[in-house]
C-alpha cells in the first residue's frame, strides 16, 4: 500500500456517558478512494466529523500527511492542511448566489493571492458546468443534486489533498447518483483522497479502492473493493 495520507489510530470518541468510536484503526493513502461503510448510528459519521475536528478524540490519534490533528487542533487549522469536508446536509447557503457559496471556499486558503483563487474557482466552473449556468441563482432554488455538486464544488477550490464525503447521494434520483459517482472517480484521478461514507454499497464499492466495514464503533473489516471475496464479505456483513 502507498504511505498513509491519514492515519487513526486506537481512535475513541465519547458523547457524554456514551462510547461511540471503540478502538477504531484506518488509513487513507494518497489518491486513494476509501469506503466506509456500516448501518444507521455505528459510527461512520462521528469518525468523519473526528477527522475534520468537530469532535475531539478521547483517546488514540489521528494524524494527517505527518501533522497530529485530532487533539483539539481546530476545524479551519485541518481545513487549511488540505482536508476538506462535504457534510451530509451539504449547508449550502440558501440565500446566496452560487458564486457567492463557491467564492465562500477562498477562506479554506486565505494566504493565497486573489488571482490564485479565481483562477481555482474558474477551473472549478470548468467542472461542474451545470453550476457555472446557474452561477447567478440562490442557493435554495437549486435541486438536490445541484446542491451536493454545489457542496462539493466549494470544497475543491480550496485544493484538497483529502475529502471526507458524508452520504452524497442521499435522497438523489440514480441517474444523478450516478453523476455524483462519477465525479468521485475523477476527483480520484486527479489525485485527490476521498473517505466516502456511502449507503449505496454496490455503487460505491465501483469507485473504491478499499473499504472498512463498522459495527458498533468498531471497525470490523478491511478489505479490497476489486476483490470477489472481500465484496462479498462486505456486503453479507451489511447483508445488502
Amino acid at each position: 500500500m502507498r504511505h498513509a495520507l491519514l492515519e487513526l489510530h486506537d481512535v475513541h470518541v465519547h458523547y457524554g456517558l456514551s462510547h461511540v468510536l471503540q478502538g477504531v484503526e484506518m488509513t487513507v493513502a494518497a489518491g486513494e478512494v476509501v469506503g466506509l461503510f456500516g448501518r444507521n448510528g455505528v459510527g461512520k459519521t462521528t469518525v468523519i466529523k473526528t477527522v475534520a475536528g468537530w469532535l475531539t478524540p478521547s483517546a488514540g490519534s489521528v494524524r494527517f500527511a505527518g501533522h497530529v490533528i485530532g487533539g483539539g487542533l481546530p476545524p479551519d487549522r485541518i481545513c487549511r492542511l488540505g482536508i476538506g469536508l462535504v457534510p451530509e446536509d451539504r449547508r449550502v447557503f440558501p440565500s446566496l448566489t452560487v458564486d457567492e457559496n463557491l467564492r465562500l471556499g477562498f477562506l479554506q486558503a486565505p494566504d493565497r493571492p486573489r488571482r490564485v483563487m479565481l483562477d481555482r474557482l474558474k477551473r472549478v466552473y470548468a467542472r461542474f458546468p451545470r453550476l457555472s449556468d446557474r452561477r447567478g441563482q440562490l442557493g435554495k432554488t437549486l435541486s438536490g443534486g445541484e446542491q451536493q455538486m454545489l457542496a462539493m464544488a466549494r470544497v475543491l477550490v480550496g485544493e484538497p489533498k483529502l475529502l471526507l464525503i458524508d452520504e452524497p447521494t442521499e435522497g438523489l434520483a440514480p441517474i444523478i447518483a450516478d453523476e455524483i459517482f462519477a465525479l468521485i472517480t475523477q476527483l480520484q484521478q486527479d489525485g485527490i483522497a476521498i473517505l466516502l461514507v456511502e449507503q449505496k454499497v454496490h455503487r460505491a464499492l465501483d469507485v473504491c479502492a478499499r473499504c472498512y466495514v463498522m459495527a458498533r464503533g468498531r471497525i470490523v473489516f478491511e478489505g479490497a473493493a476489486t476483490a470477489a471475496a472481500d465484496r462479498d464479505a462486505i456486503l453479507s456483513r451489511l447483508a445488502v
